[in-house]
């Protein structure tokens, strides 16, 4: 397997995205060390290779964090847990879906965009991450001094992000992204910029809004987000805070108007699916394609 290398973007801040989406070491070479997040399942033996070439053969981090516990983000965490041996943190919202006790709230493809149309895809699978799974608590990250998380619902109810006062360095999740995920173009060129979270995957776009109001307060001079290239322009504090004041939800969608419910033990309440007319006009189309070719074959054989 060929290394791929953690690039820094901080002394003790490395960045590595793993297929889609980003993962991210805090601590420096040769000393104590954290992940956050663990990307696309199957990818665990690259974040492994990636640390051992960063902080050492056999380095183990301190923990692992989760943003949040969607299957792009948590999806090596028990494989990693279980070689590092080492605990796996998140928000007590979050843990009936890492803990099997509940699945996610279903995407909502007729969102419209990129991703939504992709979410029709990928699967939904629930997670149990077992006894390695522990709660946050105090308002510090567990193995990553000078950091502390903030609750940033409405991607999902326990989402969290990860902030250092010092520098002003903010780790978003997918609270906040960097490249608009409803755009083809964009997910293919990288282009960054604030964009909402993934619209699909988004359970209640009034709390999604009030937790980028909550980032913006924070004035971050770097933007590392879930999906994208971290930002660090110099005039980050007054976009973020123009974009979160400017904010705008989709305009239709499953959990536009109506938030899905959970709490503790999972899902408790979902707003009605809107009717998806995609997998019917692919279904048409793919019976007509059949149709046509079939009358042709027929016609050839009568030709004959």
């Amino acid at each position: 397997m060929p290394i791929r290398l953690i690039t820094r973007i901080a002394p003790d801040v490395g960045w590595l995205p793993v297929s889609f989406a980003n993962v991210f070491f805090l601590g420096r070479p040769g000393g104590k060390w954290i992940l956050v997040d663990a990307g696309w399942p199957g990818r665990a033996r690259e974040i492994v290779v990636a640390a051992e070439a960063r902080f050492g053969s056999g380095s183990a981090p301190e923990a692992i964090v989760l943003t949040h516990g969607h299957i792009d983000h948590a999806g090596n965490a028990a494989a990693l847990a279980n070689v590092w041996n080492t605990p796996i943190y998140a928000h007590h919202l979050e843990t009936p879906f890492l803990s099997g006790r509940s699945a996610y709230p279903p995407p909502d493809p007729t969102v419209g965009g990129a991703t939504a149309f992709l979410s029709r895809f990928l699967p939904s699978l629930r997670r149990d991450l077992g006894g390695r799974l522990l709660e946050l608590h105090t308002s510090k990250v567990p193995g990553a001094s000078g950091w502390e998380w903030l609750h940033t619902p409405g991607h999902s109810p326990g989402h969290i992000c990860l902030f250092r006062e010092s520098d002003r360095f903010l780790l978003t999740g997918d609270a906040l992204v960097t490249v608009n995920m409803d755009s083809w173009s964009a997910l293919l060129s990288r282009e960054r910029n604030l964009a909402r979270p993934p619209t699909p995957f988004t359970i209640d776009w009034n709390a999604a809004r009030a937790s980028l109001k909550k980032m913006a307060a924070l004035r971050p001079n770097v933007i590392a987000a879930g999906h994208g290239i971290p930002i660090s322009d110099s005039d980050l504090p007054e976009r973020l805070e123009n974009f979160a004041t400017n904010f705008r939800t989709p305009r239709r969608g499953r959990y536009v108007s109506q938030p899905a419910r959970t709490n503790e033990t999972g899902v408790v309440d979902l707003p009605p699916a809107p009717f998806d007319p995609v997998p019917f006009v692919t279904a048409a189309a793919l019976f007509c394609a059949g149709f046509a070719l079939g009358a042709g074959y027929l016609d050839e054989k009568k030709r004959r």
